[in-house]
């Protein structure tokens, strides 16, 4: 949910109070909700697998689990804290957090938002460079793939299946061996 006014700008955004999260979108803040525990289970268990994945195969990669500050077009005009940030241009990084478009993004959709999961976020992430972006929903219990290469290509994967990763060649998770370990 928008925060009340619009024009809000980067230096509304870092000057929220600590512990107040938000994102900052087409000069309004969105108001962050506290996650539930089964958001933060799949959050953890992927980011996880993902650090060993990065670890084990010598990847220049760095995974980012949330809150971590994403300036999607690194312009100061879009900041977005996805659940899952994969950057692999270490270049990118700063002490703020990320300058410019992660190459893979994982969200895991708020029951009280999907909206922003499923249309705002996707098209944000689309037009800024992401390469891969998963929407998992636990409610749903499924996960869409969308990798954005010469053609855009999106897969829909049930909790049952192993969804690959096109970004971190070998890296895949089974979403419903997670929620099963809760």
């Amino acid at each position: 949910m928008p925060l009340p006014r619009q024009n809000y700008t980067a230096e509304d955004y870092w000057a929220l109070p600590e512990g107040v999260r938000a994102e900052l979108i087409d000069g309004e803040l969105w108001d962050l909700a506290s996650p539930s525990r089964l958001h933060q289970e799949i959050v953890m268990a992927v980011s996880a697998q993902i650090q060993f994945h990065i670890d084990s195969h010598g990847r220049p990669c760095k995974v980012y689990p949330a809150p971590f500050a994403v300036n999607l077009f690194a312009d100061d005009t879009t900041f977005v804290e996805p659940d899952v940030s994969v950057v692999c241009d270490r270049g990118r990084l700063s002490d703020r957090g990320c300058e410019g478009a992660p190459d893979f993004v994982v969200e895991v959709v708020s029951p009280s938002n999907p909206e922003m999961d499923y249309v705002s976020k996707l098209n944000l992430y689309r037009e800024a460079g992401v390469r891969e972006y998963w929407v998992c929903d636990p409610q749903r219990e499924r996960v869409l793939a969308y990798r954005f290469g010469t053609e855009a290509v999106m897969d829909t994967y049930a909790f049952s299946e192993t969804v690959p990763a096109e970004v971190l060649p070998g890296f895949e998770v089974n979403f419903g061996e997670i929620v099963a370990r809760m």
